[in-house]
């Protein structure tokens, strides 16, 4: 069901940078987004040139369903909340209070510094105007996602967003209803039945219905990772997502029953998702196998998403020498969802550099971090998680510096800035300065 790789004995060089890993030696999904760009470059700019006429064509080619509008009725999300399972309200309710503990503490404050008397630099931190969030509604639905992308753009200070979301035909061409109530708990009133590429170059162009944004956030499929490389520059973006992820850290000491079951859930997002157990326990090895027989058996979504996830080249059990070794390993990986299942698993989570989110010990299992940790599910994929954070109050605040110099505290230094104006060959520069002193500066100091 899931295949080895086995690096005991390999080459591993503690403390470098690399450590010697050989990162086209690991699981990894093939996600062609450059081959993806060339189809949905005419999607993206249909819908630059035709609007919602466009968007509406879409929906019926790609979601198989009749629409006169793509803007969603205020009645129809009021009445999704109104029909809402009163659990799911009060279990979507939690994960927003959780969320907004946790993202409320992220907001920057502005910081004035005073480089020299009468010199000052203020760094402002000011929120994207607009912002698009998008909703996956392929396989399954995904309000928490509404959640993650809304929570932190309103904590930033956004004060426009919109959502979209694919039309579904068992809904009449709505989104689905989970998601509407979802964007009612959260006060969200503008939102949209599009999908895919489509739904990114809404954002990036506008319509009759949908102003443009600034940015656009949320995970989607490949078509959406396109659009947003495609139309990056136009608008912002937070990352362009590919499959999900997991990989597990774990040593003799973790309980094969758990870490079968969390690798199952990641696989039951995707035939492409990727489920990976780095480990120096054979023994762990062998009774994860086990488990993953039972366990796959026992639960849904088996032949079309978990047993193409786990036996799919992204997903292994990876056999290494030591938690050290193993530590180098899911530093090369850099995995999305990072679980750590050791001896110690705070001061082994500790040592980890590169991960979307690390999840500690036993009783944080990724599914936690989904819905109710209060941490954020928007997460670099592909090995990102290197250079990329996942999605934060950051996400959606500019850092703008702010020079305050008196004509003191300028003349102070315009002999340097001449000097070095000069030194570029950029003379205009250098008398853009002079000019505020009769041309006579200051020797540089």
């Amino acid at each position: 069901m899931i295949s080895r790789i086995d690096l005991r004995g390999s080459a591993f060089a503690p403390g470098s940078p690399e450590a010697g890993i050989d990162r086209d030696l690991l699981p990894r999904a093939e996600l062609d987004v450059e081959a993806a760009l060339e189809k949905v470059r005419p999607i993206c700019e249909d819908v630059h040139h035709r609007g919602t006429a466009a968007l509406i064509d879409y929906a019926h080619r790609f979601d198989g369903v009749t629409l006169d509008r793509i803007r969603v009725p205020a009645e129809a999300i009021a009445r999704a909340l109104e029909e809402l399972d009163p659990a799911v309200r009060a279990a979507l309710e939690e994960s927003i209070r959780r969320a907004r503990i946790v993202h409320r503490e992220q907001r920057r404050t502005d910081k004035t510094v005073q480089v020299v008397p009468g010199g000052t630099v203020t760094e402002r931190w000011v929120p994207v105007q607009r912002v698009g969030l998008y909703v996956p509604g392929g396989r399954s639905v995904y309000p928490s996602s509404v959640i993650m992308n809304v929570v932190p753009a309103q904590e930033a200070g956004v004060a426009s967003m919109a959502v979209s979301s694919p039309p579904q035909a068992d809904f009449g061409g709505l989104p689905h209803p989970t998601i509407l109530a979802a964007c009612a708990l959260l006060g969200v009133d503008e939102v949209y039945a599009a999908g895919g590429a489509q739904a990114v170059a809404m954002f990036a162009y506008g319509t009759e219905e949908c102003r443009p944004v600034n940015m656009v956030t949320g995970p989607g499929n490949i078509w959406v990772a396109a659009a947003k490389r495609l139309l990056k520059g136009r608008i912002g973006i937070d990352a362009e997502a590919g499959p999900t992820e997991i990989a597990i850290l774990a040593d003799s000491t973790a309980d094969p029953v758990h870490v079968a079951a969390d690798l199952i859930s990641q696989a039951e997002h995707d035939p492409l998702a990727a489920s990976v157990l780095v480990t120096d326990s054979e023994d762990l090895a062998n009774a994860v196998e086990k488990e993953l027989e039972t366990q796959v058996a026992m639960t849904r979504h088996i032949e079309d998403r978990i047993v193409p996830a786990l036996g799919g080249r992204q997903s292994g059990i990876v056999l290494v020498d030591s938690v050290d070794h193993g530590l180098a390993v899911v530093d090369a990986y850099g995995a999305e969802h990072l679980e750590i299942q050791t001896a110690d698993a705070a001061a082994v989570a500790a040592r980890v550099q590169n991960a979307g989110a690390i999840f500690v010990g036993p009783y944080a299992p990724v599914s936690l971090g989904d819905y109710a940790a209060g941490s954020n599910h928007v997460l670099p994929t592909g090995g990102c998680a290197c250079h990329s954070s996942g999605l934060s109050v950051q996400t959606f605040l500019r850092g703008i510096h702010v020079v305050d110099y008196t004509r003191e505290a300028l003349a102070e230094v315009a002999g340097h800035v001449v000097t070095l104006a000069e030194a570029e060959d950029l003379p205009a520069h250098g008398a853009a300065v002079k000019a505020r002193f009769d041309w006579k500066v200051p020797d540089g100091k």
